[in-house]
Formats: C-alpha cells, sequence, structure tokens
C-alpha cells in the first residue's frame, strides 16, 4: 500500500515579505511572525537575530562579524492518497542556505529544523485531550504517534524526499519545561555543552515513533540546552556550518517564543530545571500572543480530524499498521 501515499514538494523563500499560504499552520514559528501590522519588522528583526548569531559562532576568518548571511526556504509537503484529487498538508520543514559573501558561495544547510504538521496537532490538542477527558490519571492512547510516525518516515524514505534532499533531516526543538538537565562533561565546538534529560518527555517518545532520536547541546552564549532530533550521527553527519546555521535559526526562534528559557538572563548551570515561570528574563522586539497559539493548535486540529483522520479513517489505520517499522 505504501506506493498509494505520494508525496509533492513546494519551496517558497522566508524574508520580510513573506506571506503564509493557505495551507500553512498558523501556529507554526515562521507563518505567526509573519502576521499583523508588525508583520514586516517581526520578520526583519528575525532575519538579523538570525545573521548576527550564525557570525557570532562563525567567527573564525570573520573578523568583522558579517561574512555570512541565512537563507531559509519552507519546505511544504502535500500527501496524496491513491488517486485522490485532494492532497493534504502533511508537513512543513526549514531548509537552510548559508551566504558566503567572501567566497560568493551558496553553501546547503541543514533540512528539518522547525517542524510543523495537521496531524501532531490533532494527536495533542484533539486526540490526547479527548483520551483524558474525565480520567483520574493521565495517560496515553494506545498507539498514540504511529501514523504520524509512519508519514514521515514514509516522507523520508521517499523518491520525493531523496531527489531534493543530500542528507536527513534535523529537527531542533526546545527542551521540556517538565524534566531535569544534567551537563554530562561532553562538550561540541559548535553544538557546546551536552546535557541529558532525567526521564523521558512525551515530545521524545513521539518523535522516536518518527525514527528520530535526540540529543541536548548548549551552544557558546547560549542559556539554555536546544533538543536536537536526527536520525544518523548528529556529530559526524553535518558541517559545523550546516549546524552553525540550525542553532542560529531555531536558538532565535525560542528566544522569541519561549524567553523565560531562552532569553534568561543567566545561563543553565551543572544541573539545570527549565521553567516558562523564570521571572529573570529579556523581551525581543518581537512579541506574540502564546496563549492564541494554544487555542488555534485545537482548532488545526480539529480541522484535520475533519478533513483527513475521519474521511480516510480505515485506510490510514490500515496502511499504518502494515507500515514496516
Amino acid at each position: 500500500m505504501n506506493t498509494d501515499f505520494t508525496f509533492k514538494i513546494s519551496r517558497s523563500i522566508f524574508d520580510e515579505n513573506y506571506n503564509p499560504s493557505e495551507n500553512t499552520r498558523i501556529t507554526t514559528n515562521f507563518a505567526n511572525l509573519a502576521r499583523g501590522k508588525d508583520r514586516q519588522e517581526n520578520l526583519r528583526n528575525t532575519l538579523v537575530m538570525i545573521n548576527n548569531r550564525f557570525n557570532t559562532l562563525a567567527h573564525w576568518d570573520n573578523p568583522k562579524s558579517d561574512r555570512y548571511s541565512v537563507e531559509l526556504e519552507i519546505i511544504s509537503v502535500e500527501m496524496n492518497i491513491g488517486d485522490n484529487a485532494d492532497a493534504f498538508p502533511a508537513i512543513e520543514i526549514l531548509q537552510t542556505n548559508i551566504i558566503d559573501k567572501k567566497t560568493h558561495e551558496r553553501i546547503e544547510g541543514i533540512v528539518g529544523n522547525n517542524f510543523s504538521s495537521y496531524v501532531r496537532d490533532y494527536d495533542f490538542s484533539v486526540l490526547l485531550l479527548d483520551h483524558n477527558k474525565n480520567l483520574p490519571e493521565f495517560s496515553i492512547p494506545e498507539n498514540f504517534g504511529d501514523l504520524h510516525g509512519n508519514i514521515f518516515k514514509h516522507f523520508i524514505r521517499s523518491a520525493e524526499f531523496q531527489a531534493s534532499f543530500h542528507k536527513p533531516p534535523v529537527i531542533c526543538l526546545s527542551i521540556s519545561n517538565k524534566n531535569n538537565y544534567e551537563q554530562t562533561g561532553n562538550r561540541h565546538p559548535v553544538l557546546g555543552i551536552e546535557y541529558q534529560q532525567h526521564g523521558t518527555s512525551l515530545t521524545e517518545k513521539y518523535f522516536s515513533k518518527m525514527g528520530l532520536k535526540v540529543r541536548y547541546f548548549m551552544p557558546k552564549n547560549s542559556v539554555a540546552p536546544l533538543a536536537f532530533y536526527f536520525a544518523g550521527d548528529l556529530l559526524s553527519d553535518y558541517t559545523d556550518l550546516e549546524l552553525i546555521a540550525t542553532i542560529s535559526t531555531m536558538e532565535t526562534f525560542q528566544k522569541i517564543y519561549r524567553p523565560e528559557i531562552y532569553n534568561a538572563n543567566s545561563a543553565a548551570g551543572y544541573y539545570f530545571q527549565p521553567s516558562l515561570n523564570h521571572q529573570d528574563h529579556s523581551l525581543t522586539k518581537i512579541v506574540y500572543d502564546r496563549e492564541e497559539r494554544s487555542q488555534l493548535a485545537i482548532e488545526q486540529g480539529k480541522f484535520t480530524e475533519e478533513h483527513f483522520i475521519k474521511p480516510y479513517k480505515q485506510i490510514l489505520e490500515q496502511w499504518s499498521a502494515q507500515y514496516a517499522i
């Protein structure tokens, strides 16, 4: 049945003139910035932050800290089931590209970075909430995340992905504010100090079904570790510049969306307990409504239920059950 699930990849530039497409989840990091009367200023300031962070990390042969700039492409993935004419917006991720203004090269970066999925909205904002209504203790539904994970793995193995990208994706997310983290003693020249998480998070379990494992690193001059989800070898599969492009992009988003953790006025220590109630932090000039974002996630989850999960329920369940793990 796998051949009945096909993908179409499209690209759009993320710059100060970006406008989200109709199929883009409006809670997605980059789309959320492109809303309201200050949208262009938000986007411009975000890109400046990304470029400044990149040049700080890529400091060698870069005396004026202006050698590089980062270009971002939004990779939108539509999924078709059989001969169905209505494609569903399955995945959106970011592709980084690095412009070396000294050598005039355009260097391909890592695909992944940000990760956006309507099916994930359904799983976390509809299925998980409905499952736990009136239950005395929180629990996870049986086979939670299986369908989403199999769709992602099928896409990564698809001819469409293989023809468009040269390396496996890396997804970079914020760490869980419900767990503790401890330094391991391992230090990478670009990724920085490695942390290990005490216990496992629901996100970690969910992403493991996508075939991804996780490591936590706090880059130099950062104040909190980032979660890097990857399939191969994070430390050897990617160049320093590729990793720096991902760090500078995703750390910038996290400073905007989770300033309590990623724009705190003091850095994480040997032991770290992140908190969204941490008051000693600074705000960027870019403001967004976190409460509205949570409400929209529920709306988008219900959209997925109505237009994807329910209409193709039997096909999706059969396909996912038969999909080779």
